[in-house]
């Protein structure tokens, strides 16, 4: 079995032998690359399986890259975890509305990010797979929308929509529950798949970048339904 590649674009020295070290210890096929530009091309040119990718770089910052891997078909569900010295809340906003599936401020445990790896790299993996049981259950529709669970695909009015992996799942997860309340914990626990308190913020940003590629500028629809202090409801009227 092939091993997976990380590709790790960090201009730190010492971040960057920290990395390799532990992941290849770990089990990865690890490539470094210190700035922007080339992360960029390597990212695009290679089979990777997930990028670690800092924001702040010396020639092009990691938001940047960030927005470009997620406009390139060969890299737009690629896994990315961005990684910052940065701690203000607006970065890391902008890192996951740019598509970003996770984010670590700089110092941070290596461990913690080889279970963050692990978690989107499981569910690259289940993205891929169909299981005979489900079979049935392929197509989602709510009101104009409908969810291909096989393909990974949605559609409104039979226009293709572009989600990223985590926006995918969310919506998913919203729509084979329509009608309940799904709290932030439950779907942090479900979506992340790890221990992620006091970062309910994530769930928030998602949900408003989904609605935006579902909604557009539709202010009336209501197809999800914010619970105040609690999560979020996806509405089952127009089924």
């Amino acid at each position: 079995m092939s091993k997976q590649k990380v590709l790790v674009i960090e201009d730190d020295l010492h971040i960057q032998e920290l990395l390799k070290y532990n992941l290849e210890k770990d089990g990865y096929d690890v490539t470094i690359i210190e700035n922007g530009e080339e992360g960029l091309r390597v990212g695009r040119e290679s089979n990777t399986s997930v990028i670690i990718l800092d924001i702040m770089l010396p020639d092009m910052d990691g938001l940047e890259i960030c927005k470009r891997l997620r406009m390139d078909k060969r890299t737009e569900k690629t896994p990315i975890i961005m990684i910052t010295a940065k701690g203000e809340e607006l970065d890391k906003i902008l890192g996951l509305e740019l598509g970003a599936d996770d984010y670590l401020t700089k110092p941070f445990s290596v461990k913690e990010l080889i279970a963050r790896i692990r978690a989107v790299l499981r569910r690259t993996t289940d993205s891929n797979v169909v299981n005979e049981a489900e079979l049935n259950k392929t197509i989602i529709k709510v009101s104009d929308i409908e969810i291909n669970t096989e393909k990974y695909e949605v559609r409104k009015n039979n226009q293709k929509i572009i989600l990223t992996l985590k926006e995918f799942e969310l919506l998913r997860m919203l729509a084979e529950n329509r009608g309940r309340v799904l709290t932030r914990d439950f779907l942090l626990d479900k979506i992340w798949g790890y221990d992620y308190i006091g970062e309910t913020r994530t769930v928030d940003v998602h949900i408003r970048h989904l609605r935006q590629k579902i909604e557009g500028d539709d202010s009336s629809s209501q197809l999800i339904e914010t619970i105040r202090g609690v999560g979020y409801r996806m509405n089952s009227a127009g089924d």
